[in-house]
């Protein structure tokens, strides 16, 4: 690959590394680590004397700063390397637009004390934003380094029947990831020491709002979870791409990892190891997803293809 692919799949990899410590900071309780203070840690640049939870939060705070300078990087070195119209272009100003509203949401977190032991509506509506913002950021960097790689440009107007049916799939993905992080704010604001006090604690009357909402994510787990596989599975069927056959594969397993993740996890009442898992294998089914559908849309029709062949033979 050339070296600006290389950089693309390896900046993808590094923030889902930046995502994975953003977890730890929600389920440790570090996000109030620099009290309500941004960009400054405590009214300091640098915390001289910093707890645990501000160095927790503190870290979190310089990975993304990187993540930032690193995709400026990838936006101009995009426009230096592919010509007018390349969709790797595309990729990286989607790239660039994303990862400033993923700082102007991390920055309304702590603005707002939206962190911690916060439980309001501005929390949860932050949190869901903060995911679908999360997702789109690196289904934009996942495409660059497609497309950096070779991937085609997307032939949506082609293939109506097929984007309509995997673009439901995508939607679900992320419906299932915001209802996820919204399970994952419950589990840390109101955790259960066993698996018995949760379900204790699911069918109680009493329980706050955020727990009662739990049942939600494991039905919609199963349901997406089976509509995915079985679009990606039919259409990954009919598809003469080794790549595309090769994503099918991959989302099925991806999809099996995190059904049998989520169900570990809801066992041990969401330990913070577990949940790290949990939001991999998320984060592995959604990337998976969109480059099988980035794979299977740009391929040319099969009516296309044989009037290709036909002008060729005529011309010969």
């Amino acid at each position: 690959m050339a070296r600006f692919a290389k950089f693309a799949w390896g900046l993808l990899a590094y923030n889902i590394l930046v995502i994975l410590w953003g977890a730890f900071v929600r389920a440790t309780g570090s996000g109030a680590g620099c009290g309500s203070h941004w960009p400054l840690c405590n009214g300091e640049v640098v915390p001289l004397a910093p707890r645990i939870e501000t160095i927790i939060e503190f870290t979190h705070r310089l990975m993304s700063g990187l993540s930032v300078v690193l995709i400026v990087v990838l936006i101009f070195w995009s426009f230096r390397s592919f010509p007018k119209g390349h969709p790797a272009r595309l990729g990286a100003s989607l790239s660039m637009l994303f990862i400033l509203t993923e700082s102007l949401i991390g920055a309304a977190l702590v603005l707002f004390q939206w962190v911690g032991k916060n439980a309001s509506l501005g929390q949860v509506i932050s949190i869901a934003l903060h995911l679908t913002n999360t997702f789109m950021l690196l289904a934009s960097l996942t495409l660059t380094a497609w497309w950096a790689t070779g991937g085609g440009a997307l032939r949506l107007k082609e293939r109506k029947l097929t984007a309509w049916g995997l673009g439901i799939g995508l939607l679900g993905i992320l419906v299932l990831g915001v209802t996820g992080a919204i399970n994952a704010l419950g589990d840390t604001l109101f955790p259960a020491s066993t698996f018995a006090q949760g379900l204790q604690q699911d069918i109680s009357g009493t329980s706050p709002l955020l727990i009662r909402l739990r049942f939600f994510h494991p039905a919609f787990a199963i349901a997406i979870g089976f509509y995915v596989l079985f679009v990606v599975v039919l259409i990954g069927l009919l598809q003469t791409g080794l790549w595309a056959r090769r994503f099918a594969v991959g989302v099925v397993v991806a999809v099996m990892a995190q059904w049998l993740a989520g169900l570990i996890n809801v066992t041990l009442a969401a330990p913070t190891w577990m949940q790290l898992i949990h939001l991999f294998l998320a984060d592995s089914v959604w990337i998976l997803s969109v480059l099988f559908f980035a794979a299977v849309m740009a391929q040319k029709t099969s009516a296309q293809t044989e009037m290709k062949a036909t002008i060729l033979e005529d011309g010969s």
